[in-house]
C-alpha cells in the first residue's frame, strides 16, 4: 500500500513538571527536510530527535513544533524580588524629593519595570528527555496513520484513471483499423493526378506498406499497456503491507514512460478522431503526474 507524503500528528507526554505537546505535519518534497522549533533548553537532544524523525519519515517537507506547559509547583518564570524592592525603594525616594505621592497601584507599576522577572530554567532532567521522546514518537506513529489514509485515497484514485487511461485506449482500435484503407485511397488519388507520370504499381505497393508500416502503433498500444499493469503492481494492494521505500519515485518514472508511448502514439496517428484519443489520455496521464509527487 502507498502512503502519501501529506500528514499530519499530534503526540503528548508527561514528566513529573511538565506537559511536553509535539506537533509534526509533513508535505511533499524530494528529499527529508526538517524543521524544529523547539524550547532552547531541549536543544541538547535535538540532533537525536532529527535523527529519529528522519528514519521514520524517509521524505517529505516536514515541520515539528514543540510547547511546554509547566505542571508542577515550580514555574520556568520568578519575580526577582531583589530588584522589585530595589525599584521600589527608588520610586519613594524620588517621590520625597519631587513632592509626589506613591503610586495607587505599587504591583502595576514595578511589574512593569525592566528585569522583574526571570527564567529559572537551568535544563531539563532525565525524565523530561523521556517524555520528549515519547511525545515525538506518538506524533511520528499518528502522522504515519495519517499518510496511510491518504495513501488509501491516492490508491483508488490511481486506479480509477488507470482504468480510464485502458478504457480510453481501448477506443482506438476501430479508427485505427479504417484509416488504412483511407490512408491508401487518398495516397492513390493524389497519384491519379499525375497523368505525366507512370507508376510502377510493384513499387507502389512496396511504398505503401512501408508508409503504413511507419503509423502502425501496436507496439506503442502494447508496451503502454505494460505500463498501465506496472504502475499498479508497483502500488501493491490497497488493504496489503506497506509498499517498499521510494515507490512514488517510480511510480513518477512509470508515469514518464507512459507519457513517451502516449506521445509517440500521437505522432503516429494521422488520423483526427485518434488525435482526440491522444488528448484524453495525455490529460488522464497529467492528472497522475500531478498527485503521484505526494506519494511518498
Amino acid at each position: 500500500m502507498i502512503l502519501s507524503m501529506t500528514g499530519f500528528g499530534r503526540g503528548v507526554a508527561s514528566s513529573s513538571s511538565k506537559k511536553i505537546t509535539i506537533e509534526i505535519k509533513s508535505l511533499n518534497s524530494k528529499q527529508f527536510d526538517l524543521t524544529m522549533r523547539v524550547p532552547s533548553y531541549f536543544k541538547e537532544i535535538e540532533v537525536e530527535a532529527r535523527n529519529y524523525i528522519g528514519s521514520r519519515m524517509e521524505r517529505g517537507k516536514t515541520d515539528l513544533s514543540a510547547s511546554v506547559e509547566y505542571v508542577g509547583d515550580e514555574t520556568p518564570v520568578q519575580i526577582n524580588e531583589a530588584v522589585v524592592s530595589n525599584y521600589k525603594r527608588q520610586i519613594e525616594e524620588l517621590g520625597i524629593r519631587l513632592g509626589i505621592g506613591a503610586p495607587q497601584d505599587w504591583f502595576g507599576v514595578l511589574m512593569r519595570m525592566p528585569d522583574t522577572f526571570r527564567s529559572d530554567v537551568s535544563g531539563v532532567g532525565k525524565d523530561d528527555i523521556e517524555a520528549f521522546h515519547e511525545a515525538c514518537a506518538a506524533a511520528v506513529d499518528a502522522l504515519e496513520e495519517f499518510r496511510a489514509t491518504e495513501g488509501r485515497k491516492l490508491y483508488d484514485f490511481f486506479v480509477g484513471k488507470i482504468k480510464n487511461l485502458g478504457a480510453i485506449l481501448d477506443g482506438i482500435e476501430p479508427y485505427e483499423t479504417e484509416r488504412v484503407p483511407k490512408i491508401r485511397a487518398r495516397i492513390e488519388e493524389q497519384l491519379s493526378r499525375l497523368d505525366s507520370i507512370e507508376i510502377d504499381k510493384s513499387r507502389l505497393e512496396q511504398e505503401m506498406i512501408f508508409y503504413i508500416e511507419k503509423l502502425d502503433v501496436t507496439e506503442e498500444k502494447t508496451r503502454l499497456r505494460t505500463h498501465l499493469a506496472y504502475f499498479l503492481d508497483t502500488m501493491g494492494e490497497r488493504q496489503g503491507d506497506r509498499a517498499p521505500q521510494g515507490q512514488g519515485k517510480k511510480l513518477g518514472f512509470i508515469a514518464q514512460e507512459m507519457g513517451r508511448e502516449i506521445n509517440t502514439l500521437g505522432s503516429k496517428s494521422n488520423h483526427a478522431e485518434m488525435q482526440k484519443i491522444v488528448v484524453m489520455m495525455k490529460d488522464e496521464l497529467e492528472q497522475i503526474k500531478e498527485q503521484v509527487l505526494n506519494v511518498l
